[in-house]
């Protein structure tokens, strides 16, 4: 609903930001407009909270923004997994899973603000499913045949390489639909709760940072096609992202205020990887065209050039309109199955941080047990529809673009809205999932260096909250994250060592254990809930800390929490709605809301001590 207040416009929120940066007030000059929520005193409190909705120039701003904040993530998934498909050489089929992603992360960011957990917190593809993902696309019977890896030799057109590709995705296909029953089970059966009391930091560190880790093999080989556009590409987003962050670019602004003015904006810390890619990508375009890079396919470089690609933008239709089955009748492979689930647990954990620090930042209560059921399993129906349209990989809560809340101190459930219309119109524009297909190799080898890197970090520093002068937590940590990278290394060079005479009991074995991050996280969580140790030890208490303080005091009932269009109200005369676990209940939200929060929060939450929460698996 609409706040009612009169906006400054962007001078005040997106642009000038050095005054929120850092959340140091400049001055003591009054407001003259914005949330309720703002006190003058307290820079901290979100500008326009959850229900706010901001002028409609700036909802349209901030909602480009997060997509721009959620395009590298969103991009990259599905250019690593045309690898394990055997598509290195089909950029057309890349760009449409390319729209197909962008297309379902749309879909499943509208379902989940407005009947999931109503926060704004925007969905999309999860590194914790392409893991799995790639660990049974390479074992020995999915493959990809010799020929599909000479581009010379691949026909894009021809059947036998169509089904060659689509055999793999349909079964990627079968095997997500089917593990994503496993988080909708647990969401909606209020399950959720309950399993997070066995998850702590020693548990979701390795699981992450093995995320990141794993993946070194593939950002391994883009870096080589040519380690200076690589090198450049990576300094660029270094130079962006870290050095430049702070650094506002004067641009022309208009408010009620001060009229036409000249304002300031912060490009290089809302998007510093979009600009690294465009710079390094246009640097590429320069040197194709004046042929410095060579153009024989044998030479070192040439996947440099922009051309490689060939007509793919000319080919590419103007409008595609994905939609479940396009790739044929999904089939499912038990091992695939079980490899997923394991992402699928590590997703839900960080979702559940996630809800948590997009309340603090966007000045709603913490969320209670019914809203964070809700969410979890509308991520599992995201899972479902992403296997359903073939994205190959699911849809989780996005933690950069949590991050962003709290430099753009906007809190509104309707930019994210509008931010998943956008999401669903780009990728029903096939040029454009055409034109992300083209980046060269090298180019995305420099981005994935930094990204990785920076999901292995955000799982490392979930280890703040625990004793790490404890020798229990450092043997925990690291004999977890050692044998992770240990046995599936092992394990691919010898992949017929486990024969047990059941071909899909092989397969579960060997997916399982060439998983690295479900090797890591299994022993963090055997370990952490085996061997004597206080809680404090642990950092479960740090976990425990429920940041009712830091909640908008024009929010504090969990009101905003409720299901849209009047459902709650009609529910709540219901006697059997106090049985369904996701269901907001009136009139017992102060003692339900309390004990499930702190039911939740206490091991659930990826609370971190400052109160910030798992901030990104990419942040910058």
């Amino acid at each position: 609903m609409a706040s009612g207040k009169e906006s400054s416009g962007l001078d005040n929120l997106a642009f000038n930001m050095d005054e929120r940066v850092n959340d140091q007030p400049r001055g003591k000059e009054k407001k003259t407009s914005g949330s309720s929520c703002v006190a003058e005193e307290d820079r901290n409190k979100p500008t326009y909270c959850v229900t706010d909705v901001p002028p409609w120039y700036l909802c349209i701003f901030l909602a480009i923004q997060h997509y721009l904040t959620a395009f590298g993530g969103i991009i990259s998934i599905p250019l690593i997994l045309a690898e394990g498909l055997c598509l290195q050489h089909d950029s057309l089929t890349q760009s449409l899973l390319i729209n197909t992603i962008f297309f379902v992360s749309g879909l499943c960011t509208l379902l989940q603000v407005t009947f999931g957990v109503r926060l704004p917190i925007l969905q999309g593809g999860t590194f914790a499913l392409l893991t799995p993902a790639m660990a049974m696309l390479s074992m020995p019977e999915w493959k990809c045949p010799a020929w599909t890896q000479n581009a010379s030799l691949v026909n894009t057109s021809s059947p036998v390489f169509i089904e060659v590709w689509q055999t793999r995705m349909r079964t990627l296909q079968g095997s997500i639909m089917v593990a994503s029953l496993l988080q909708i089970l647990v969401g909606f059966s209020g399950l959720i709760g309950f399993l997070m009391r066995f998850i702590g930091p020693l548990t979701i560190a390795p699981t992450v940072s093995l995320i990141g880790l794993s993946l070194y093999d593939s950002a391994g080989v883009k870096l080589g096609s040519h380690w200076g556009i690589s090198a450049m590409t990576t300094v660029l987003i270094i130079l962006f992202s870290q050095y430049l962050r702070l650094i506002p670019i004067p641009v022309p602004a208009y408010s009620k205020a001060k009229k036409l003015h000249i304002s300031k904006f912060y490009i290089f810390q809302i998007m510093p990887i979009l600009l690294g890619i465009v710079v390094s990508w246009l640097v590429c375009y320069l040197l194709t065209i004046y042929d410095v890079l060579p153009s024989d396919p044998a030479q070192y470089g040439h996947l440099a050039r922009t051309d490689v690609k060939g007509n793919v933008v000319n080919e590419a239709p103007w409008f595609t309109f994905p939609y479940p089955g396009q790739w044929g009748m999904p089939t499912v492979s038990l091992a695939g199955v079980f490899g997923i689930m394991a992402g699928i647990i590590c997703s839900m954990a960080e979702s559940v941080g996630d809800y948590h620090a997009c309340a603090k930042l966007s000045g709603a209560p913490p969320p209670p047990k019914h809203a964070i059921s809700r969410g979890i399993g509308v991520e599992g129906l995201g899972c479902l529809l992403a296997g359903a349209f073939g994205t190959g990989n699911g849809t989780t809560s996005f933690s950069e673009n949590v991050a962003a809340l709290g430099i753009t101190k906007v809190g509104s459930r309707m930019v994210i809205l509008l931010s998943g219309v956008i999401m669903l119109l780009m990728g029903m524009l096939g040029k454009i999932g055409a034109i992300f297909a083209t980046i060269p190799t090298p180019v995305l080898g420099g981005m994935f260096l930094i990204m990785f890197g920076v999901i292995t970090a955000a799982g490392i520093s979930n280890l703040q909250s625990t004793d790490m002068n404890s020798s229990r937590n450092i043997f925990v940590f690291g004999f977890s994250m050692f044998s992770a990278l240990v046995i599936p290394n092992w394990i691919m060079k010898n992949p017929d060592f486990f024969k047990t005479g059941v071909k899909e009991v092989d397969q579960v074995i060997n997916i399982l254990l060439t998983t690295h991050m479900f090797v890591g996280g299994f022993l963090g969580f055997f370990l952490d809930n085996t061997v004597p140790g206080t809680k404090r030890e642990r950092g479960l208490l740090a976990w425990d800390k429920v940041h009712v303080e830091d909640s908008c005091s024009t929010l504090g009932t969990e009101e905003v929490y409720d299901l849209p269009f009047g459902i709650t109200s009609r529910l709540s005369t219901q006697s059997w709605v106090r049985y369904v676990p996701f269901c907001p209940r009136k009139g017992h939200r102060t003692q339900d809301g309390s004990e499930d929060n702190n039911v939740l929060q206490g091991r659930g939450s990826e609370q971190l001590p400052n109160g910030t929460g798992i901030i990104s698996e990419f942040k910058l």
